[in-house]
Parts: C-alpha cells; sequence; structure tokens
C-alpha cells in the first residue's frame, strides 16, 4: 500500500477546528460543517480523514445560497468547484503530493481573470466576455491546489469606497450591518470573507481597495508592494497604482498566499525579480525579524525589548478635522501602550498630506482614461444596437450606454487633467507631488521600521450617506492612498471596536519589499490587541 503524503503543514497552533455533522435540508446525504479558522488546521482535518475538500464547498456553496443577500458573489461555480475537489480529494487518497492550497476555497474579484469563466469589472461594456486566460496569481493559486468558487462583487472597474458604483450587479451589503457599505472597490471579496463564504479572497487596491473594505468588515487586507505579484490577468484601472492583495482573517494564511503568488513574471514587465522570502515558516516562534538597521529581533509571541521598532506616526494623521475623535483617542492610547512595551514610537511631521489625495484622483483618473480606451465594442464586450450608427457616433453610443456614471466622471476627469491646456497645471504638478512623497518616505524609512496610522478615518457609513458628495466619497482615501503613490505595502488589521458596534482598526506600512517585517509585526499585534470578534452570521 502506498504511504500517502502529507499536506505540508506550518506549526503555528492556532484555536483548533470546530466541526460537526449535521443532516441536509433534503435528508437525502450529509456533509460536513465546520468553522474555519486556518489553513494549518483545515489542512490537519484532510490529513486525519474527518474532512474532506468535498465537505469545505458544499459547506460554502450552502452559505453563499443562504446570505445571497449580501451580492458578494457575481458569479459561482459551484459544479467547477464540486469536481476540483473531488479530484483533489482523489489524489490526496492515492498519496499524491498536495499542493502547498490544497482544497483552499478561495473567491476572487471581479477584475481578476480566470480562463473560459466571464469577467466583466461590474460593467456593462463586458457583458458577455469570457477571459481567454488566467491571471498569473490564479494561476500560481490552481498550481498549489486551491478551488476558485467563484466572482466577486465590486465597484466598476474598481472605482469607488463604497461598493455603489455597481451597475450590473448592485450594491455589496455589510453582513455586519446591511444599511451600511462594505467599503470599496473590493467590497464583495472583503465580504465573502467577513461572511464566511470562502476561507480567503483576492481583491485589486489602487488607492486602498483592500484596507479600506478590510477595516469596515472587520478582517484583515493586505496590499503588497508593487510589483510583488504580478498584475498580468488584472483588467488595469491606473496602471502604476493597481496591484492584487489578499483578505484573511489571520496572517498566516495571508502569508501563505502571499509567498504562492509572489514572484517575478516575464508576462508583467513591472513584476519584480526580487527573491521571495518564506513568509509562512518566519511567522513561527522564535523567527527573526530585521529592524531598520538590519539588526535581529526575536519574535516570541512579544515585542523584543532588546531590539524594539522604531514606529513612525505621521502627526497629521492624528490631528486631521475628518478623524472620528473616538478612533483618534483609540489610536492614541494604542501607540502609548506600544512606547511602554519598548518600542520607540515618534510623532513626525508630514505636511504632504493634503496634497496626497488630489495627486492621487489626477494621476489615477488621467491614467484610466487611457486604459479604458481600449473598450470600444469592436472587438469584445458591449456594442450599440444601433446598426445605423458610423463613425464616431459607434464609439460614442456603445462607451454612453456601456460605462456607469462614476467610470465616465473619471474619464472625463482624466482626459481634462492631460490636454493640452491643463497638463502642465494638474498632471504634470500631480507628478512632481508623488516623487516628492517618494522622497520624503525614502528619508523616513532610513530612520524607521514602520509607519502607523488610522485607516480610515471613520467606521463604515451608511448607503447613501456619501454617494452624492464625491469629494467627501473621496476623502475615505486619505489614509490609504499614500502606499499606492509611493508603492510600499500595507495592511489593515481590525483591532478594535467602535461604541457605534462596527469595527476599526490600524494600519501598518513598511518599505517596499519588507513584508516579511510587516507580517511579523502585524502578527504580534494581532495575538495582544485583537478585540473586536466578528459575530456568527
Amino acid at each position: 500500500m502506498r504511504r500517502q503524503n502529507q499536506i505540508r503543514r506550518l506549526h503555528l497552533h492556532p484555536p483548533p477546528i470546530n466541526h460537526r455533522i449535521l443532516p441536509s435540508p433534503d435528508g437525502f446525504f450529509k456533509h460536513l460543517l465546520f468553522s474555519f479558522t486556518s489553513i494549518y488546521e483545515y489542512q490537519e482535518a484532510l490529513n486525519e480523514g474527518s474532512l474532506s475538500c468535498r465537505d469545505a464547498v458544499l459547506h460554502y456553496l450552502e452559505r453563499i445560497r443562504r446570505l445571497s443577500h449580501l451580492n458578494a458573489f457575481v458569479q459561482v461555480y459551484d459544479n467547477e468547484a464540486l469536481e476540483t475537489a473531488d479530484r483533489l480529494d482523489i489524489e490526496r487518497r492515492e498519496g499524491k503530493k498536495p499542493g502547498r492550497l490544497h482544497g483552499v476555497v478561495i473567491g476572487i474579484k471581479d477584475v481578476i481573470c480566470f480562463q473560459n469563466h466571464p469577467v466583466t469589472a461590474g460593467s456593462h461594456i463586458l457583458d458577455g466576455f469570457r477571459s481567454l486566460y488566467h491571471a498569473t496569481a490564479v494561476e500560481r493559486l490552481l498550481t498549489e491546489g486551491a478551488i476558485i468558487i467563484g466572482h466577486l462583487n465590486c465597484d466598476e472597474f474598481a472605482m469607488g469606497s463604497s461598493n455603489e458604483n455597481a451597475p450590473v450587479y448592485g450594491r455589496v451589503k455589510n453582513a455586519l450591518d446591511p444599511e451600511k457599505v462594505p467599503g470599496g472597490s473590493s467590497g464583495g471579496s472583503a465580504v465573502a470573507v467577513q461572511a464566511s463564504l470562502c476561507m480567503l479572497s483576492l481583491g485589486s487596491d489602487t488607492g486602498g481597495s483592500i484596507r479600506q473594505p478590510a477595516d469596515f468588515c472587520g478582517i484583515i487586507g493586505l496590499k503588497p508592494t508593487y510589483g510583488r505579484i504580478s498584475r498580468y490577468g488584472l483588467i488595469a484601472y491606473a496602471s502604476s497604482f493597481d496591484q492584487i492583495g489578499i483578505f484573511g482573517r489571520n496572517i498566516s494564511d495571508i502569508a501563505v498566499l502571499l509567498e504562492v503568488m509572489s514572484g517575478f513574471d516575464p508576462r508583467d514587465a513591472t513584476s519584480s525579480k526580487q527573491p521571495v522570502p518564506n513568509y509562512a515558516e518566519c511567522l513561527t516562534p522564535n523567527a527573526q525579524r530585521l529592524t531598520v538597521n538590519s539588526q535581529r529581533s526575536t519574535v516570541n509571541n512579544l515585542p523584543s525589548t532588546d531590539n524594539p521598532q522604531r514606529i513612525a506616526v505621521l502627526k497629521e494623521t492624528l490631528s486631521h478635522p475628518s478623524l472620528d475623535p473616538e478612533i483618534r483617542h483609540r489610536i492614541t492610547e494604542f501607540l502609548s501602550d506600544l512606547r511602554s512595551k519598548g518600542h520607540e514610537v515618534v510623532e513626525i511631521s508630514f505636511d504632504l498630506l493634503d496634497y496626497i489625495v488630489p495627486a492621487y484622483y489626477i494621476l489615477t483618473t488621467a491614467e484610466a482614461s487611457s486604459n479604458l480606451s481600449r473598450f470600444d465594442g469592436v472587438r469584445y464586450g458591449h456594442r450599440t444596437a444601433d446598426k445605423k450608427a458610423r463613425f464616431p457616433e459607434f464609439y460614442l453610443k456603445t462607451r454612453s450606454e456601456g460605462f456607469g456614471k462614476e467610470v465616465k466622471r473619471r474619464i472625463l476627469l482624466g482626459t481634462f487633467v492631460l490636454s493640452a491646456g491643463y497638463y502642465e497645471a494638474y498632471f504634470s504638478k500631480a507628478q512632481k507631488v508623488r516623487k516628492i512623497l517618494t522622497e520624503r518616505t525614502k528619508l523616513i524609512f532610513n530612520e524607521f521600521d514602520l509607519i502607523l496610522s488610522p485607516t480610515v478615518p471613520t467606521t463604515a457609513f451608511k448607503t447613501g450617506e456619501k454617494s452624492s458628495d464625491p469629494v467627501a466619497m473621496y476623502l475615505a482615501d486619505l489614509y490609504t492612498v499614500y502606499a499606492n503613490l509611493v508603492g510600499i505595502p500595507g495592511i489593515s488589521l481590525p483591532l478594535f471596536t467602535h461604541t457605534n458596534g462596527m469595527p476599526f482598526g490600524v494600519q501598518a506600512m513598511t518599505n517596499q519589499f519588507r513584508e516579511l517585517s510587516l507580517l511579523q509585526f502585524s502578527n504580534e499585534l494581532m495575538q495582544q490587541y485583537k478585540s473586536y470578534e466578528i459575530p456568527t452570521l
């Protein structure tokens, strides 16, 4: 008899998995329902034989059906997911070596290509389009045994901060309070993890579209360094800002996914050739973390006072008038506690904060006006039904019918700032601001290991509260767009609970390609400070 290969396990020892057998509604068969805690515990159960990949997929399909009112999924690939689960179960029982993501059920944002499946970016302009290839990130997940269960709702072309800009599928609802927004643009990806509709999910982050909805939904959201994960197969909004990222409930799972998806891709010239660290293994106790001076400090679930982290806090982020007073007070207490544990926390002046959002929207809309010019109805997607339309009326009708209101607004704004009469006044100056920000960031990281800030100025707001005021909506990105402008990694950690019952957290950022230090420190914070727990839904 062949010896069965064990799934590679990380010795992270999270809480044990809870599972129980319940009868199905029709009474003809039973499948295992369980409470997912981590990839490690899930794969332990698979190895023990107390659970199968099919059981997991059936469990999530049932939850997707039961919580369909949240509108998180736009496409569910039930038959395909079950077929993949069955194949993985057979391979495991036959002793074939499993991948690192063997049986892990993942949802992907509707801007990420999955071969032979629809991908619409939430827009009528891509009606009927099916992807001809896999995104590199998806390809790498599948190679390691992941199960893609469906595509997730989002703001049209990832343009939005509330998931209300969704002309095709409608808005996503925050599972904690359906009257409130989940954040955007990756609202569906955030709610899918929040409501346990899948184990982890992929989103895209152009100016906070992973970290902001993660904060609103009480989960973890990671945006890696620009170029760490290939953008091949990601429908572009603003090419020099876009980055695929990860939603999850614990740092260890996010580390595994990041490691699998990272690395150079010859199909994406902006992907980095920097070596990919062993993110997952280095989260274990006694792993070593590099400080700013390349000294090593031991991580034992408590901050090391022998080599404390040097943490910068941008003074203006805490004094900004848009910041909720309760969030300000709680984060100030949190920073004081970090000081008491031996970390060096220094408030530094950052007089560029008020220039960040204007520079971001000028540059991203300019890139969007160029990127979205490819959607013309000639080769794929929506085409006007008017057979008599000729050039340029054909383009005018096709694009006017296909694009939603917010996308049109940003195309027009981008075209305006790139026009001959206004290029120097707007686009050129925004580029200069970006360069100054990049230089200032290098100086900060010459002295500090991390930057901490609020993730969002407020907790999740009510549906429609800001939809009539685009400027107020754009300010929701106040603290997150900075990382995209300078290309550094950022993570949102759901540490606290507001008196209104909604979660909020902190954002941590490190220098480019220092995700390992970011994940290690985030793991410490989650173990020591996390007080918010998502209720059973």
